[in-house]
């Protein structure tokens, strides 16, 4: 008897079996990328530095020694969404530390549910006006960043003889800066929507590229864009072939999936969340050898 009677709905028999077979060989594929992705180990820890003990996650792969990555987070602090970029990149085989940015002024996580934060409220931006102002004061990002990496150069699970890589969300952005001036071991450093990287104070951020040797990347959100057109002409002027500046179509907070909504739309943009992963992923292949 024939294959090829159709069932109800209008698919052969034979045709059916070529994609049931499809979805097996998709599901065996997918379930033995699942077994290859290396175990991932995740621990809270404190930091000592020169201000206090700093809370923090540490993620890594469960066996071998791997090149570090220091996140910095966004001003809503170290929570899940940082927790799972670090689970991400650990897969990747990379061992990261996320430090609650805030820890001068309260442990993590410093909002329980960030999606229902209100940027046009005064009221909830005052919430974060203390905290951002505890990282952000003179000469605290420097020693945090130093502690940071001192850290992370004393696990087992960090490779000493690779480049640390550091990436920063909003106002993670000017801190991966910063990082990467403090030290030589920084080979690769992302700005995903960063704020503040070029003012017109001596001490903006992007007047620090003359001391860093790393690779960069700087992802710019459309609507900071549009307020500071030429931020990204500048950053470049400044980089140099140091770096790589890119505009994307997202705005400001795109990278992060636990954004609220704002003017009734979601903030986050998984299409540009995922082209900046990979540009992520491949900063820190060619940065961190």
């Amino acid at each position: 008897m024939s294959d090829d009677r159709m069932n109800d709905e209008g698919v052969s028999r034979r045709d059916l079996g070529v994609l049931s077979l499809g979805a097996g060989l998709a599901a065996f594929a997918s379930e033995a990328a699942e077994a290859a992705a290396p175990q991932v180990v995740e621990t809270d820890v404190s930091i000592k530095t020169p201000d206090g003990m700093c809370d923090a996650a540490y993620i890594h792969p469960a066996t071998g020694a791997h090149p570090g990555v220091l996140i910095w987070a966004d001003a809503f602090g170290l929570r899940p969404s940082m927790r799972g970029f670090a689970r991400r990149l650990a897969a990747e085989g990379y061992s990261v530390l996320v430090p609650n940015p805030f820890y001068r002024v309260a442990k993590a996580p410093v909002m329980e549910d960030t999606t229902k934060f209100d940027f046009a409220n005064p009221a909830d931006m005052a919430k974060l006006t203390p905290l951002m102002g505890s990282i952000n004061a003179p000469g605290n990002p420097e020693r945090d960043a130093a502690a940071f990496i001192a850290f992370l150069d004393a696990q087992k699970e960090v490779d000493k003889a690779k480049k640390i890589g550091t990436q920063g969300y909003c106002m993670g952005g000017p801190l991966v800066v910063r990082t990467a001036a403090v030290s030589n071991r920084i080979g690769a450093g992302g700005s995903f929507h960063g704020g503040g990287l070029v003012n017109d104070t001596p001490n903006s951020p992007h007047l620090l590229a003359a001391k860093i040797n790393a690779r960069m990347y700087f992802g710019v959100a459309a609507n900071d864009d549009m307020r500071q057109p030429d931020q990204k002409d500048k950053l470049r002027a400044a980089f140099g072939n140091k770096a790589e500046v890119e505009v994307y179509g997202g705005n400001h907070g795109w990278c992060v999936p636990d954004m609220p909504m704002q003017g009734g739309k979601p903030i986050y943009n998984m299409a540009d969340a995922e082209r900046a992963w990979s540009k992520l992923l491949a900063l820190y292949k060619a940065g961190l050898a």
